[in-house]
């Protein structure tokens, strides 16, 4: 085995179990969610989380139970909205169901019209009806606030109003993650002074790829900060690479999950 290869191994060992597996598509049903949770128990170790809608909180808890394997759900998703009641059922669906951890998409469009205040407001009653139970991931949809400058500012804006995670994107736009959003990104975090995890979410399909946001973070953040409850990838079709360079013979090419 060369250098490279043995490399290459330590990074999909190390992805794996930062990997969010994902499936927010419109016609998702329960055998989607049966077969992703199957899915989420790889033959080298569980990944982070399954990321799923509301509606299937209750049956991914059930089917994961004692794995360690994470429940998150998305609220205000994926629109990104500014009706805070609407958000605030979201969260409360996927709490009451049991959810680990929500997924809520901050309202991108008004922060960048200017109503910072409403964007904040929504976090903090968000993060309140998660209680102790669950985490509050707010998924800032990078690809809309464009500018480095405005993503550090969105960054800074979601950790001071609670997140306990800020993410890149929802995957249902033209861009998702990238490397210079994730740098203002965990800057922001860096900055802030606060524990709080980064989530690379959308674009993100193998393994070398992965390796390039790892080595960022423990650029900015130091060589022991990444971990399943600091940082996370959002990506499905990542698994079946990560599963092939550690050697998995079957594994199989999987097309994205909505991320």
């Amino acid at each position: 085995m060369t250098d490279d290869t043995k490399a290459m191994k330590a990074v999909a060992a190390r992805a794996l179990g930062l990997l969010d597996l994902t499936s927010l598509n419109d016609d998702d049903d329960a055998a989607v969610v049966d077969a992703l949770c199957e899915r989420a128990r790889t033959p080298f170790g569980p990944v982070a989380a399954v990321c799923i809608w509301p509606r299937f909180v209750a049956q991914a808890k059930d089917l994961l139970h004692g794995s360690g394997i994470k429940v998150a759900a998305v609220a205000n998703f994926p629109a990104g909205g500014d009706d805070i009641a609407a958000a605030l059922s979201d969260t409360r669906e996927i709490v009451q169901a049991g959810g680990d951890e929500v997924d809520l998409v901050m309202p991108y469009t008004k922060w960048l019209a200017g109503e910072r205040d409403l964007a904040k407001r929504m976090i903090a009653d968000c993060k309140q009806a998660c209680g102790d139970t669950a985490r509050l991931k707010v998924i800032l949809e990078t690809g809309r606030l464009d500018a480095a400058e405005t993503i550090y500012e969105a960054s800074g804006d979601a950790i001071a109003a609670g997140a306990d995670m800020i993410k890149t994107s929802t995957g249902k736009i033209a861009v998702s993650a990238t490397l210079e959003a994730a740098e203002a990104m965990l800057r922001a975090i860096k900055d802030s002074g606060r524990d709080v995890g980064f989530k690379a979410a959308g674009g993100i399909r193998d393994t070398a790829a992965a390796g390039v946001y790892l080595a960022l973070a423990d650029r900015i953040m130091g060589p022991d900060w990444v971990d399943p409850w600091r940082f996370r990838f959002g990506a499905s079709g990542l698994l079946n690479d990560l599963l092939a360079v550690l050697g998995d013979e079957a594994a199989a090419p999987a097309a994205e999950q909505g991320y």
